[in-house]
């Protein structure tokens, strides 16, 4: 059985603002795939979706996130169109499995959480303290992030990264946004656990972050877009396969890549 876990932003899904950073907002075979208070906020073409659906009809298709699961939720096309049996969020804290939280799984990383990590709260106190300029936001007890206003100087950069690896926890830069992550809570050990549950042999991968190493390294093709944090931060490993295009073509290019491998492996 073969299985294909994918990070969603700026990997197959693209934003307004992502649309404008690469300049394809006016790209026309964009069609919405995610609506927020009723406007249409993030889109793939409409030849990537097409594949994307042709690659869940023929093996496991599952998304891999770091948005919650009512961010997740507004991607509309999973309920309507590609329906799912496993979705991961909040970054690896939550397995989804037929719509419902894996209490189980939830659990096993709470505890983690809680032997290996120093608490939430102290690690944004002493990240505070720090000049950084922009908005903190929380996700449940878990992990927080900020929204930047200004890029990070590179001394303030680093001095948080080893405030969180003394901690237990790590960083990763996307965009204007700053995550600040425990080490437990990661997408890896949630797609391994899923490889395991349901016996499968052969893994594609795709994503464009640091927090998206995790599982990469773990899948026997892993595809990264050339426009993402593991590019610019020259983070390679052996299964890595980086595209030629960028922005939502290197959603495309990936999604293509895949169907014709999974055809090839088929015959």
């Amino acid at each position: 059985m073969m299985m294909f876990a994918s990070d969603l932003d700026r990997t197959l899904i693209y934003s307004n603002r992502a649309l404008a950073d690469f300049k394809q907002h006016t790209v026309s075979d964009l069609m919405a795939v995610e609506r927020k208070n009723a406007q249409e906020v993030a889109f793939m073409s409409n030849r990537a979706y097409h594949l994307l659906k042709e690659i869940a009809d023929s093996l496991l298709f599952i998304p891999v996130t770091t948005r919650t699961y009512e961010q997740y939720e507004r991607v509309f096309i999973f309920a309507h169109s590609i329906p799912l049996k496993y979705a991961v969020t909040s970054n690896g804290a939550t397995i989804i499995y037929n719509g419902l939280p894996l209490q189980e799984w939830r659990e096993s990383v709470q505890k983690r959480l809680e032997n290996e990590c120093v608490s939430i709260q102290k690690m944004i106190e002493k990240i505070n303290e720090l000049p950084i300029r922009g908005t903190i936001k929380k996700v449940e007890t878990l992990f927080f992030y900020y929204i930047l206003e200004d890029a990070l100087g590179i001394e303030t950069e680093e001095h948080i990264r080893k405030i969180a690896e003394t901690g237990g926890w790590r960083i990763s830069i996307q965009g204007r946004k700053l995550y600040v992550m425990p080490k437990p809570v990661s997408k890896g050990e949630a797609v391994q656990f899923i490889k395991d549950r349901e016996g499968i042999h052969t893994v594609f991968g795709a994503g464009d972050s640091i927090l998206d190493n995790d599982f990469l390294k773990i899948c026997d093709y892993a595809y990264v877009p050339s426009h993402g944090e593991l590019k610019n931060e020259g983070i390679c490993h052996s299964n890595y396969l980086y595209t030629a295009c960028k922005g939502v073509f290197a959603g495309e290019e990936i999604l293509h890549r895949i169907s014709s491998a999974v055809i090839e492996k088929s015959i």
